[in-house]
């Protein structure tokens, strides 16, 4: 073989053996403390602020906080499939999660946290829906960050000065009736220009949101998939009348943030569903709106019905390959459940604790100027245990992209007939939603360890 190789190239050859064997070989020291892996910038600096006290009553565990705030999926999943270093505590977004669920339990890279919340007595004092995106197969892997419950936000301004009371209002058919009237044409194009609803075919977020508040959603309880479950075939077709043809009463924002707050300035929509951390997000990003906005529960399905839902979600896991596992859960517990931590969340981000003893702090009940001086924090925090449950599922960007396709696919039907009626729907919404269902459940079956227990 020497001959058909340069002397060079054997060169790099041997070097590249030599110096991987010598990587091998050499010890690796534990790492100093504890890593804390998060993306979000405003909980890294609210968490640095709880890290530096840690710091100075453990200076022999010091936490070091790291920002991630592009790849940390990437890299917190590698280091679980390959076994490369992760941090000792991660934060991770509900779109990741399921990911994180795909194998057996034994192979999950968090720690099972269900022994501890009980034993700690720390489970008891969490808001109870808020653990179900971060549990699988009946055992916990994170603390939960927040809670998220959704109210709508409206324009005030519009609303009040066309004498409107919203009091009236308690389901989405009273919503649509009593709003109607500020649904119209504004410059005489015979085009309309302000829409009764931020919502949309595309807009692909907000048809789960509709749909757990009435009660359906991707999957049951035990993970089995729910495309087609007759509440979703209601809930879709109503939907789609509202987002096209004859009976539209809602209009998309775009998703360049530009564009879109430009538009919410210009009154394009009257309300936007609007979790916890949107209101926060909107009081940044648009302070020029302070007093024109006002939020109220979410219109129900139906008299009585669930007033909220819920949109996004945080937990805080602790890894397996933490060498730290007791002090990185002693750390979890100090930075999540202290009234510090929630009300410095609160204050920086309007996001609600999932910490029941921390709702009696008094920030929640201090009236916010911007939304004409409300008491949000305890607006939400009266919705928080109603909150609907999120069972988690590896599968849950597919079945998105199932119920996706499938609401796509209704929206053009109802354009090409001009339907306006949703019962006239029901068919084929049923339709779409089982073929929806069907592949859905080919796709859960090539999954060995899933197929028995969540499929």
């Amino acid at each position: 073989m020497l001959r058909y190789f340069s002397p060079g190239v054997w060169l790099l050859v041997f070097l590249a053996i030599g110096s991987s064997i010598l990587v091998f070989l050499l010890p690796v020291a534990p790492r100093p403390g504890l890593i804390f892996w998060l993306f979000d910038r405003n909980h890294a600096m609210l968490s640095q602020h709880i890290a530096d006290q840690w710091n100075r009553e453990n200076p022999d565990m010091p936490v070091q906080v790291t920002l991630i705030p592009t790849s940390l999926g990437t890299r917190m999943l590698s280091g679980f499939y390959a076994n490369t270093p992760v941090g000792d505590l991660i934060e991770v977004e509900r779109s990741l999660i399921g990911q994180v669920f795909a194998g057996p339990l034994e192979d999950v890279g968090f720690v099972d946290l269900t022994d501890r919340l009980e034993e700690d007595r720390v489970g008891d004092m969490i808001n109870t829906p808020s653990f179900s995106p971060w549990s699988t197969r009946d055992r916990i892997f994170g603390l939960p960050h927040d809670v998220h419950p959704v109210m709508l936000m409206y324009r005030a301004d519009l609303v009040e000065a066309a004498g409107i009371d919203v009091s009236q209002i308690e389901t989405w058919d009273d919503y649509f009736r009593i709003m109607r009237p500020l649904q119209r044409d504004l410059d005489g194009d015979s085009r309309i220009d302000r829409w009764l609803l931020s919502a949309g075919p595309t807009a692909f977020q907000f048809h789960e949101v509709f749909m757990l508040q009435a009660g359906g959603g991707y999957f049951a309880a035990d993970g089995e998939p729910e495309l087609n479950s007759e509440i979703n075939v209601r809930i879709l077709s109503q939907l789609a009348i509202w987002y096209v043809g004859p009976g539209r009463v809602t209009g998309e924002l775009p998703t360049t943030p530009a564009t879109a707050q430009q538009l919410i300035i210009d009154g394009y929509v009257v309300a936007m569903l609007a979790p916890d951390w949107f209101v926060g997000s909107i009081r940044n990003t648009l302070p020029a709106m302070a007093g024109k906005f006002k939020l109220m529960p979410l219109p129900a399905w139906e008299p009585g019905g669930r007033r909220t839902s819920v949109y996004g979600g945080t937990m805080l896991g602790i890894t397996k390959a933490s060498q730290h596992q007791d002090a990185a859960w002693e750390f979890a517990q100090k930075l999540y459940l202290s009234p510090e931590t929630a009300r410095g969340l609160y204050e920086m981000t309007r996001i609600i604790t999932p910490i029941k003893a921390n709702w009696d702090e008094p920030i929640y009940d201090e009236p916010d100027s911007y939304y004409c001086d409300q008491p949000i924090g305890r607006l939400f925090i009266n919705l928080a245990p109603d909150v609907p449950l999120r069972p988690s599922s590896p599968f849950y960007v597919n079945a998105q992209q199932e119920l996706n396709a499938a609401i796509i696919a209704l929206c053009h039907y109802v354009e090409k007939r001009h339907i306006s009626d949703p019962t006239l729907l029901h068919d084929q919404c049923r339709q779409l939603l089982d073929s929806a269902q069907a592949r859905l459940l080919r796709q859960m079956q090539r999954n060995v360890f899933l197929r028995h227990t969540e499929s």
